[in-house]
């Protein structure tokens, strides 16, 4: 058997309805665009308990908003459950903690062989998260903060440090030291968190004045941070970046910028990248410089097939990253890159087929 390199979930009889958003929750787009298809490895392994006696039941619980990150993610999950073997019902609080708190306690109590929590905010789901796995049910968690309060469930996330860190390299680069800057986040969501952590040592390394801090998570992030940014420019037009670490962010962002005729001066920096983003990279006069990410798909892939894992008794950890990579608007625009497509094809490492997998598990790859 193929050594494990972290988790999985597949197979999906979906009774609920699938999410709308991202690792960014927000936006104005409310048309979904086509659904990403994946193709499924070989496997060379018979299945293991519990998957060698028909579907498995999972619940995924998740807290999204609008935006095509989330669908992208929710699209991966969804086929690699498919593949898997996993009978899912989807729960999706839409940027409602409270309503996230009442669907993990529905899911707790419905008889699930494991659940999935896909972001949230730690004080609300951490005490939820450690009832179930005070149960006996099995959780993977994705970008929520949970180790130290719920350390039998197993963590996963994107390698947030690495890809401020990526990003926020390219920001001193094209701008230089002693500038004014912007920066658009919201505190207390574990992702942008990590994030923060970087960018106040980058802004401190560059001598860099932060001229305005603003940011607010609803889920309408886009449209609702464009207000917060437009009346941060007024009083501020001179910064020459903003740092907003997460794409609905950073589409706001880029929204104010224009509406203040600020995008011949001003450049704009973000994480995550979909198909929506690259669009606004490669427009004409886009200030949208640079960005970070993964691929949402293979993301939500890779957490599904932790879940088959850690079911297994196959995953033998309780901590993964997921690799990402820097993305500028020029190599979009030098690459002739209009989707994400096409981005997998000029940036191979975005696939993830290889990690979280096991010589029994059809792996989706995107």
């Amino acid at each position: 058997m193929r050594r494990s390199k972290n988790t999985a979930l597949a197979g999906i009889s979906v009774v609920a309805a699938l999410l709308l958003a991202a690792c960014s929750q927000g936006g104005s787009d409310t048309t979904a665009p086509a659904a990403d298809e994946g193709t499924v490895t070989d496997t060379t392994a018979a299945k293991p308990a519990p998957f060698d006696a028909g579907l498995v039941k999972i619940a995924i619980v998740q807290n999204s908003g609008a935006g095509d990150y989330f669908q992208q993610w929710t699209n991966g999950a969804k086929q690699q459950a498919e593949a898997i073997g996993f009978d899912v019902q989807i729960y999706d609080a839409q940027a409602d903690n409270a309503k996230q708190a009442t669907d993990m306690e529905t899911a707790i109590g419905s008889g699930v062989a494991g659940i999935i929590v896909d972001h949230g905010q730690k004080d609300t789901m951490c005490p939820l998260i450690k009832q179930a796995t005070d149960a006996g049910i099995p959780v993977v968690v994705y970008d929520v903060a949970i180790s130290d309060c719920a350390p039998d469930a197993v963590q996963t996330q994107q390698s947030d440090a690495s890809l401020a860190q990526a990003v926020l390299e390219q920001m001193a680069k094209d701008l230089g030291k002693d500038q004014k800057v912007g920066y658009v986040n919201v505190l207390g969501i574990a992702p942008l968190d990590r994030r923060h952590v970087v960018w106040e040592e980058i802004v401190k390394a560059n001598n860099w004045t932060q001229s305005f801090f603003v940011g607010k998570f609803t889920n309408a992030v886009a449209t609702d941070n464009a207000q917060l940014v437009d009346a941060a420019l007024k009083a501020n037009p001179d910064v020459t970046g903003i740092f907003a670490p997460y794409d609905e962010l950073t589409k706001g962002t880029v929204s104010a910028i224009e509406q203040n005729n600020l995008q011949g001066s001003i450049k704009a920096y973000g994480i995550d990248i979909s198909n929506a983003d690259i669009e606004i990279m490669t427009k004409e006069g886009s200030p949208w410089a640079a960005t970070a990410g993964t691929d949402p798909n293979a993301i939500g892939a890779a957490v599904v097939r932790n879940m088959a894992l850690e079911l297994a008794g196959q995953l033998g950890v309780k901590s993964v990253d997921f690799p990402g990579v820097l993305i500028t608007a020029a190599f979009l625009k030098e690459n002739a890159i209009k989707n994400m497509v096409d981005l997998r094809a000029a940036l191979p490492s975005l696939n993830l087929a290889e990690v979280s997998a096991a010589d029994w598990i059809p792996a989706v790859k995107f």
